[in-house]
């Protein structure tokens, strides 16, 4: 999307301060229909998208995340009405082992707060997540898993992510996405009933304390969540360019965003700098973050390459694609 050219059109010169302060901009949002939209004009989307009441814009992945978290520990705040909650009145969080960093970072500061306690359940383990819950004696418990900013616009039928993949979209009472992967604009989004957004608003400090978006950023995400619902042929590109990808690496990937471990720093610079050579702007991952010998290429594919473009890719990349351990884009230094 980000190379759209209605992303670009779309954009229109002005900012608002704090939602808190400022909630709200009249503005003409382009490409019609319709003609006119407010400034929440994508939080209407999001909320079709994944079937929930409401919908919040943050300015960055990074700030919704951690507005969510530390909204949900503050219940705990609230309920002991002015005192320090005791241990037994905390908020009990359930976070996937390989969790993003911006959600680990919330619920550390959480933690800190002594208003949650972590638990961490191995990757995708939901026995393990079970046995978890089970033992837990706190009452308020809280599943944090992750996965689904990769998602959006790219999965599920009308491109709602993850949870309509999976045909769980209300069994999710909180679902936050990235507006700067499928989206390819900048900010987040939390969609969710319009109680946990009220929460979200009240207790949600990075939130409330962060300028909201600028109208030209908005204005570029409707455009193109427009040609997401109009163009729906783009998200059947990216699917065939993963199978293509995947069959000439003979490689068990199931994304468009591909890690590809190489081992050393030396190995992966080395991979970059070839890989640039050859045409293809392909970073390295490097400690610290992630672990030591685990260095990594990071691979993005878009309905803007060719089947051309993917195989010139998959040959340049060949040195180091025999015997590589390939999982998707996970970040080791995010755990608890």
């Amino acid at each position: 999307m980000a190379q759209w050219e209605a992303l670009v059109d779309a954009a229109l010169a002005s900012l608002a301060a704090r939602r808190l302060l400022f909630n709200t901009r009249l503005i003409a949002l382009a490409p019609p229909p319709p003609p006119a939209e407010t400034f929440a004009g994508p939080e209407a989307w999001d909320r079709a998208t994944v079937e929930v009441q409401d919908c919040l814009l943050c300015p960055t992945g990074f700030s919704a995340n951690t507005a969510v978290m530390t909204a949900l520990g503050s219940i705990s705040s609230l309920l002991a009405a002015g005192r320090k909650p005791a241990e037994d009145e905390r908020i009990a969080i359930f976070s996937d082992a390989l969790n993003h960093a911006a959600t680990i970072d919330g619920i550390r500061l959480v933690e800190r707060q002594q208003e949650a306690v972590a638990f961490v359940y191995k990757h995708c383990d939901m026995s393990h997540l079970d046995f978890l819950l089970s033992s837990c004696s706190l009452e308020r418990k809280v599943v944090v898993t992750d996965r689904h900013a990769h998602g959006t616009l790219l999965c599920g039928e009308n491109g709602g992510g993850v949870p309509e993949l999976y045909g769980c979209e209300n069994d999710v009472d909180i679902c936050l996405g990235s507006l700067s992967k499928g989206v390819g604009c900048q900010g987040g989004f939390v969609a969710c009933s319009t109680r946990w957004k009220r929460l979200i608003l009240s207790r949600g400090r990075s939130f409330i304390f962060s300028t909201a978006l600028p109208v030209p950023v908005v204005a570029s995400v409707n455009a193109a969540i427009y040609v997401s619902k109009e163009e729906i042929w783009r998200r059947s590109v990216i699917w065939e360019h993963v199978q293509y990808f995947a069959s000439l690496t003979k490689l068990n990937i199931t994304s468009p965003i591909i890690v590809v471990v190489v081992g050393s720093e030396e190995a992966a610079v080395n991979a970059h700098r070839h890989l640039l050579r050859s045409g293809f702007l392909v970073q390295p991952i490097r400690p610290p973050v992630v672990p030591p010998n685990s260095s990594r290429l990071r691979i993005t594919l878009s309905a803007a390459h060719s089947s051309d473009d993917i195989k010139r890719l998959v040959d340049a990349l060949t040195p180091w694609l025999p015997n590589n351990h390939v999982e998707q884009s996970y970040s080791a230094s995010s755990r608890l």
